[in-house]
């Protein structure tokens, strides 16, 4: 379920220009704020919509997201609040006003109005497929690094943009270092529920299980223990 946020006033733009990963000038974007860390707090698509903007968020993190927002509000011209606004999502033809979704064109369109729901896709099977993160599944608040999830690959984090909060370990782990661990999809032969330990054939955990979708997942691994031979449970890790 989403929830959807209305952000208006005349400082809206520069607002969260200045707290999110995406550039907001180019909204419809898809974005995430995290903490001075580094790590991940909420991802959300932002779409301008008349003379607000709009934020679709997991309702799960909605109320955390609103409290975070109104905290760095201070005397800026900005109003956040709750939209009665549904979202409605389809990989059909695009109905008339709706945006195309920017993580990735296999997703489909997104349309605000009076109606949620969806036009019966497996999104699963398209974000396994794709390697796409979910809100509160392959993403994890106060654990994951938005760079080994993906965002980057994703459309999901703008490095020309300036400063926002965590920016500073982003552009670090962007440039500096190599990634050694991260968002994969793997193909899995038996039954594993997500959330299982991927382990190495001596026992040693390299990873976990996320989202399947047929003789397809998700996984969280570090590459340097990526191989033949890693199990979740009973089911077999495979290529």
């Amino acid at each position: 379920m989403r929830h959807i946020l209305e952000v208006g006033g005349r400082d809206r733009v520069e607002f969260l220009q200045g707290l999110v990963t995406n550039d907001v000038r180019r909204a419809p974007v898809w974005a995430a704020m995290l903490t001075p860390q580094g790590k991940y707090l909420a991802d959300f698509l932002i779409v301008p919509r008349g003379e607000t903007l709009l934020i679709d968020v997991d309702a799960r993190l909605s109320g955390d997201l609103m409290r975070r927002l109104s905290m760095y509000k201070l005397r800026s011209d900005v109003t956040i609040a709750p939209s009665a606004l549904q979202v409605r999502r389809g990989t059909g033809p695009a109905p008339e006003g709706a945006i195309p979704d920017p993580r990735h064109p296999a997703l489909g369109w997104r349309l605000y109005g009076t109606e949620d729901g969806d036009d019966g896709t497996d999104f699963d099977a398209i974000r396994v497929e794709h390697c796409i993160p979910e809100s509160l599944v392959e993403l994890i608040p106060n654990e994951t690094f938005i760079l080994e999830a993906g965002f980057d690959r994703l459309n999901g984090v703008d490095f020309r943009k300036g400063c926002y909060v965590g920016q500073e370990v982003t552009a670090r782990m962007k440039h500096k270092t190599e990634l050694r661990k991260g968002l994969v999809t793997v193909g899995i032969e038996g039954e594993a529920p997500p959330g299982t330990p991927i382990t190495m054939p001596d026992g040693r955990e390299a990873g976990m299980l996320f989202t399947r979708a047929g003789p397809r997942a998700i996984a969280w691994l570090r590459f340097d223990r990526m191989g033949a031979g890693l199990a979740a449970g009973a089911a077999r890790i495979v290529p």
